[in-house]
């Protein structure tokens, strides 16, 4: 397919081109070899785990009723 691509990255397309030579392909094959990659990676709206879904909260053991006045008290010392 022909098409034209306006405003591109002078320096981007420049080291397209250059890797495209290196690798014995035309700009179009490079270009399209990013096309793919691009549009393969997953959509950015893409629903995701979360951890909160992972994670179930279990509850502290008995006898730990008062772990953030302990807390406190190492820390702040209050």
């Amino acid at each position: 397919m022909d098409t034209t691509i306006r405003n591109i990255d002078a320096g981007a397309y420049r080291e397209l081109k250059a890797r495209a030579s290196l690798e014995g392909k035309t700009i179009g094959e490079a270009l399209s070899d990013a096309i793919r990659v691009y549009v393969a990676r997953p959509h950015p709206t893409a629903k995701t785990a979360r951890l909160a879904t992972l994670v179930v909260p279990e509850a502290y053991p008995p006898g730990n009723e008062n772990l953030s006045v302990a807390i406190d008290h190492i820390v702040y010392g209050i």
